[in-house]
């Protein structure tokens, strides 16, 4: 059974799990940490139980997980109490911390310490980690309000994404870019990572990059879902 942890909101886990309906798949929201049936163990002893869309679930049934959550937000949690929300929301990210982070199926992304889904980077931290690895980049310009606060100034360009699944590149642009992605996503640690660039061509530069691509693609969708199966059969 494959996993995707998404906000409730988010419109793109179910058109994934509509997409892979061959699969068992589930969406785990953060609505279901507040339904019974939970039961974690330290120390990876058995007997886990999990709960996703409502139902629960042993946890050695789940074979691969697809996390598209960097953190639970208060404005999710309706069922919970409004002065309890911010506090509740914390401690069940601080519990899918745990959880992801002890499953021992493929996960995309692995949580750290910042976001459930790998690095919560602001862009200005991207641009270093591709200019530290020789990729050309855009340099981060902001403007400050009346109010002091700041804000990117947005590029002119249309982006050309490159999209890294383990090992795999997807995206039209060249072969330079495919290479420049790859190794981007390993020094950040991660699977799974859109990547942004001024153009397809080699002289491009390092725009952006997010650990929670678009999967809307018949392209991009079917790599992760090959990726999760190879990477289990692998660990089988």
């Amino acid at each position: 059974m494959l996993v995707i942890v998404a906000s409730r909101w988010d419109p793109g886990a179910p058109a994934l799990a509509a997409r892979w309906a061959k699969s068992a798949v589930r969406i785990l929201t953060p609505r279901d940490l507040s339904v019974a049936g939970w039961r974690l163990r330290s120390a990876g002893r058995g007997g886990a139980m999990i709960v996703a869309g409502g139902e629960s679930f042993k946890q050695r049934e789940v074979t691969g997980v697809l996390t598209r959550l960097p953190s639970v937000a208060a404005q999710e949690l309706a069922q919970i109490a409004p002065e309890d929300r911010r506090y509740v929301a914390s401690e069940m990210t601080a519990f899918l911390l745990f959880w992801l982070s002890q499953l021992r199926c493929p996960v995309l992304n692995r949580p750290s310490a910042s976001s459930l889904c790998g690095p919560y980077w602001r862009r200005e931290k991207w641009v270093h980690l591709a200019a530290q690895a020789g990729i050309r980049v855009r340099p981060v310009r902001r403007t400050v309000n009346g109010e002091g606060t700041g804000a990117e100034m947005a590029s002119a360009d249309s982006q050309t994404t490159v999209t890294v699944v383990g090992e795999r590149t997807l995206g039209d642009a060249g072969p330079a870019l495919h290479r420049a992605a790859r190794r981007i996503a390993r020094l950040a640690g991660v699977e799974l990572l859109a990547v942004g660039f001024s153009g397809p061509g080699p002289d491009a530069e390092f725009l952006a990059a997010d650990t929670v691509p678009d999967l809307s693609g018949d392209e991009p969708a079917d790599a992760v879902l090959e990726y999760l199966g190879a990477a289990q059969a692998a660990r089988a």
